[in-house]
C-alpha cells in the first residue's frame, strides 16, 4: 500500500463557540480525491486550514508525509502541501506571471530569484489554466474568475504533492469549472498527488471526488468511498433539503425539488 500523503489522527477542528465535534480518523493516499460537503457554517474552510496548518486542531493530530505538521518548519510544509482559497486579495501589485511565481518561493534560498526553470513553470500553468495570454496582465484588471484560475496556476507552479482547494470553482463559468476539475482528476488520477476540496455543487462531488465527508452543523461527520456515501437519504439530511434521483449512464444525479424546504429529519 502507498504511503499517505496525509493522515488524520483524531482530529477535532476547532470552531469557537461551538461543542467539539466528531473525530477525523482516516488517512488520504496518493490517487485519492477527498470532497468536503455541508452547508455554511459546518466546518469545510476550517477543516481545511486546519490540514494546511493555518489553524490549530482542537483535539488530535494531522500528520504530513508521517510528520507531526505542528513541529515541520513552515517552507518544508510549502514545498509539501498548497492551498487555494475562496478569495483572494492581492495587497501589492504584481503581474499575472509574478503572481505564480509566488509558488516557487519554497523552493528558493534566500535573496535569490527565480530561475528559467520557474518561469518556464509557470508559463505552461499559465496555459493549462487559459491564462497565457494575460501574463504581462495587472493582477487588479483581471476577473473573479481569471483571478480564481491565476490561484490555480499558481498551485500548479508550486507542484506540491497534496491540494487543499477551498471551492476551487468559485467564481468559475461552467467550462472552467469543468476544466479545472478535469486538471484536478488528471493530476490526481498520475497517482503521486491526492487533494482535498470543498464544494457545494453535490453532482461534481459525485463525479470528480473518490471520497467524501459529510460534515454536519452538529459536529457530525461520516466519510468513506463515494459510493457508499453518495447517498440521497444522508444528503437530504445533511441539507436539509428535499432531493430528487435523475439516473444517468454516468450514475445517480440529484437535483432539489423545488418548493421543498421543510426541515428533514
Amino acid at each position: 500500500m502507498s504511503a499517505s500523503l496525509l493522515s488524520l489522527d483524531g482530529l477535532v477542528i476547532d470552531i469557537p463557540g461551538r461543542p467539539a465535534g466528531m473525530a477525523l480518523d482516516f488517512p488520504l493516499l496518493p490517487g485519492e480525491c477527498w470532497g468536503l460537503l455541508g452547508p455554511n457554517g459546518a466546518g469545510k474552510t476550517t477543516l481545511l486550514h486546519t490540514l494546511a496548518g493555518l489553524r490549530r486542531p482542537r483535539a488530535g493530530q494531522v500528520r504530513l508525509d508521517g510528520d507531526d505538521l505542528h513541529r515541520m518548519p513552515r517552507r518544508r510544509i510549502a514545498q509539501r502541501l498548497g492551498l487555494v482559497f475562496q478569495d483572494h486579495h492581492d495587497g501589492f501589485p504584481s503581474t499575472v506571471l509574478e503572481t505564480a511565481l509566488i509558488g516557487r518561493h519554497p523552493f528558493l534560498r534566500a535573496w535569490n530569484m527565480e530561475n528559467a526553470q520557474d518561469h518556464d513553470l509557470a508559463r505552461q500553468a499559465l496555459s493549462r489554466m487559459d491564462l497565457g495570454d494575460l501574463a504581462g496582465r495587472q493582477v487588479q484588471t483581471l476577473s473573479g474568475g481569471e483571478r480564481q484560475r491565476l490561484a490555480l496556476a499558481t498551485l500548479l507552479t508550486q507542484d506540491p504533492p497534496l491540494w487543499l482547494l477551498d471551492e476551487p470553482t468559485n467564481h468559475l463559468d461552467l467550462h472552467h469549472q469543468v476544466a479545472v476539475l478535469d486538471l484536478v482528476r488528471e493530476e490526481v488520477a498520475s497517482g503521486s498527488r491526492g487533494a482535498v476540496m470543498a464544494l457545494h455543487d453535490l453532482n461534481l462531488a459525485a463525479t470528480y471526488c473518490t471520497h467524501l465527508v459529510l460534515m454536519y452543523p452538529d459536529g457530525g461527520m461520516c466519510w468513506g468511498p463515494t459510493s457508499e456515501i453518495f447517498h440521497v437519504q444522508a444528503l437530504e439530511r445533511l441539507f436539509r433539503q428535499k432531493l430528487a434521483v435523475i439516473d444517468s449512464p454516468e450514475g445517480p444525479w440529484v437535483r432539489p425539488v423545488p418548493g421543498d424546504r421543510r426541515t428533514l429529519a
